[in-house]
């Protein structure tokens, strides 16, 4: 299918996914219209059609899961049918076998021990069956075998066609030769013996040999699909977290509309223990809401007017209402849901070997199994056991478990991933976060909290103001500040439950700090220069303030009516778990350094602290491009970490973007890995995560490739000289179908993996 659309004009790149069941395709509008794509598409002998413009993230996985769950209804349905199909083929084929008027399907030492095993209690039970002309024997199973084929099996037969049609092969090809081959023989046996008996060959006819590996081969994608459907079962979940509906006021009366309706600009209210609808902003009341969905903090977020709700997250206290802000495709939800989807529908690099592989695989196979017929016929002489072998040869080399084996551990590390807070944006994503060597992480925001707080407060010797005292008038002076340390100080008095004043007058000082009136007290507060100005001696809290400076804060110095009365600390401190993430960073062998604007002092300041040996400090935007460049031109695969608009620009250089996701949209957008917890232990996980996706994959194709490597000499016949083995037709589809599943089963193992 996908060379199918390459080979479209117009067409610039096409990439299917059938485990997501999509397509994405770059094109040229003015050579090709999307229709055309469809069609090339149905040509393959697959359905398809394009999305509706109007249909957002959510309504697409609802389609998505109901065309899912109608997929395994169907093949559990023909699975059944023909497996009931194929025990009345065995169980007719019995009289035809004891006649001798049939060697069992394709030669098959499995149906020869049947035929001696069960045709004595069978003759015994249904003596009648054995008096039924072979004729009329023959003519039912070639019945029986067409409906199979032409309802259960159809899609491998028109598959086939369709990519013989466009000069290639799949899985389908080997299935429909192999099947079909045996059925032909099988009716042109039955129609017309003479032919075989003036030849001197038997007129055999193999009919519950393609009924039962149709049987087999549909159980085990019944058992796949069943499997890839836990693949996607945290997207499932992520989708089922909004609500259906929502309680808004329209007018005075309150009433619940479906969660579609929902206009911008309208009230919504939420009682204790409902969902959030959608995203919005809180109007009025105040609660404690679980978004733990959201950021994985367990603790609930406190809410009150002017704070922001997230549609999908739990109101688990008081009731409040919100005027309706982002909404469908826009809201923070979906557009998790959306670049979930985008991700596991997407293709790993690695994929490209599979696909290189698979190109050359089915060809080679046809030949090898003509070659194994060919072999066999010279050798003994019997056609019926040249043609068991052949088709043993094309129906265990189905190239199912290698086209499953990358796309699987995509999409089920995608969603592990999800539950851990990190959002990967595709596959090639995914495995180049397991390729980083050296880790860039920006400072402010990234591994400190992203806002000032005051970290100390130190009164002058002597001074009768300290403590809260000192505090309420300083944060009354700042309060009419707009500069970031100000905001922090005021901050902290009213955290502390302080009242604060206001000043009587106000005057900020460039470059120094601010002066003013409170209480009746004239304040100073900022830089020595300050004190300087107003003749007030630093000299006591002087070593403080170095002291202070050194661990990277900024002092405030506070003068009241000209004499010093204390200091103040403000910094950015460092996250609780910025440690501690950058330690699993260092013993999963990672080089960790720390690029920040911020001025060298500060810088080493805050990586003494969290353990990091390697600062850049002092460089712009620009600046962190090149220090990225550098570091990629020593060999060096580079993962950077940020979260500010600063950052984009590193994050699109770097070989691997990580951005914190309670930074800004920019960041978020120009990153490849989003960590929605705003814990930078999310990196060292992301990593972890992506080398054992990796190690899966490889796991899988290794298994794909060996089982064929074993797989198809055996069904050659390999063991059969030494041995006196023959694999069966009917072994070769069960052994196929369980290579499939036992790689969909091994991707499934990274819902469990330990990457924390």
């Amino acid at each position: 299918m996908q060379r199918a659309l390459q080979r479209q004009p117009g067409v610039l790149d096409a990439a299917v996914n059938l485990m997501m069941k999509s397509a994405a395709v770059t094109y040229d509008p003015a050579v090709i219209r999307p229709e055309a794509l469809v069609e090339a598409i149905r040509d393959t002998g697959y359905e398809a059609e394009l999305p509706r413009p109007d249909a957002g993230a959510f309504a697409e996985q609802e389609a998505s899961d109901r065309a899912d769950a109608a997929e395994l209804r169907s093949l559990r349905r023909k699975a059944i049918a023909s497996g009931a199909a194929g025990v009345f083929a065995m169980i007719v084929s019995m009289p035809l076998m004891a006649a001798g008027a049939h060697q069992g399907p394709v030669g098959d030492p499995f149906m020869r021990w049947a035929m001696q095993s069960l045709t004595p209690a069978l003759r015994a039970a249904l003596p009648w069956l054995y008096r039924i002309p072979a004729a009329v024997l023959s003519y039912t199973l070639l019945a029986l075998t067409v409906l199979v084929m032409a309802w259960a099996g159809r899609h491998f037969y028109v598959r086939a066609w369709s990519a013989l049609r466009h000069r290639s092969a799949d899985m389908n090809t080997l299935v429909a030769v192999g099947t079909g081959a045996a059925f032909l023989d099988s009716a042109l046996a039955t129609l017309a013996p003479n032919l075989f008996l003036s030849r001197g060959v038997a007129p055999d006819v193999y009919y519950e040999a393609v009924v039962i590996i149709i049987a087999l081969i549909l159980t085990g994608n019944a058992f796949e699909a069943r499997a890839k459907g836990r693949t996607s079962a945290a997207l499932r979940a992520l989708a089922a977290l909004q609500p259906k509906t929502a309680r808004v006021l329209r007018g005075d009366q309150e009433m619940d509309v479906p969660v579609e309706t929902v206009a911008a600009g309208d009230t919504v209210i939420v009682r204790p223990g409902e969902r959030v609808p959608v995203d919005g902003e809180v109007l009025a009341g105040a609660s404690a809401v679980d978004e733990s969905m959201l950021t994985g903090e367990s603790m609930p977020v406190a809410k009150q007017a002017g704070d922001r709700v997230i549609g999908g997250t739990i109101n688990r206290t008081g009731a409040f209402r919100f005027r309706a802000t982002t909404l469908g495709a826009d809201s923070v939800l979906a557009q998790i849901v959306k670049l979930m989807r985008e991700a596991q529908g997407s293709r790993a690099p690695i994929q490209k070997l599979a696909d290189r592989i698979s190109g050359v695989f089915v060809p080679v196979v046809i030949g090898l199994a003509l070659a194994t017929f060919g072999i066999w016929f010279l050798a003994e002489g019997s056609a019926v056991r040249a043609f068991a072998a052949a088709v043993a040869v094309l129906i265990i080399a189905c190239p199912c478990a290698m086209g499953l084996a990358v796309p699987t551990a995509v999409m089920v590390a995608t969603g592990r991933g999800a539950e851990l807070g990190i959002l990967f944006k595709g596959g090639e994503a995914l495995q180049r976060a397991g390729d980083v060597t050296t880790v860039v992480l920006d400072k402010t925001g990234t591994l400190t909290e992203g806002r000032p707080t005051v970290t100390d407060l130190i009164a002058a010797p002597g001074s009768a103001w300290s403590g809260d005292k000192l505090l309420r008038l300083v944060a009354g002076l700042e309060a009419s500040s707009e500069h970031p340390l100000a905001d922090a100080v005021v901050r902290h008095a009213r955290e502390r439950g302080l009242a604060v004043p206001a000043a009587e007058e106000f005057q900020s000082v460039t470059g120094r700090g601010a002066v003013g009136v409170v209480e009746g007290s004239f304040l100073a507060a900022g830089n020595e220069r300050l004190m300087d100005d107003y003749a007030v001696d630093p000299a006591p809290l002087a070593a403080d303030a170095d002291r202070l400076t050194g661990e990277g804060k900024t002092a405030i110095h506070v003068a009241v009516d000209g004499k010093l009365a204390g200091l103040l600390a403000v910094a950015d401190p460092l996250r609780a778990t910025s440690r501690e993430a950058v330690a699993r960073l260092k013993r999963m062998g990672l080089e960790v350094v720390l690029l920040t604007g911020d001025n060298r002092r500060t810088a080493e300041a805050i990586a003494r602290e969290a353990g990091i040996d390697r600062v850049v400090a002092g460089v712009l935007p620009e600046g962190k491009v090149a220090e990225v460049r550098r570091l990629q031109g020593e060999g060096k695969v580079v993962a950077m970490v940020g979260d500010g608009i600063n950052d984009a620009p590193a994050l699109s250089a770097a070989d691997l973007g990580l951005c914190i996701g309670t930074g800004a949209d920019v960041a978020v957008e120009a990153s490849d890995v989003t960590l929605m917890r705003g814990d930078p232990r999310g990196i060292a996980t992301a990593v972890a995560l992506s080398r054992r996706t990796l190690r899966t994959m490889r796991q899988n194709l290794f298994w794909a490739f060996i089982y064929n490597v074993i797989g198809i000499p055996i069904a050659a016949g390999a063991l059969y000289p030494a041995f006196g083995i023959l694999l069966s037709p009917i072994l070769a589809s069960a052994a196929m179908a369980f290579s499939s599943v036992s790689v969909v089963t091994n991707s499934l193992r990274l819902r469990r993996a330990r990457v924390s």
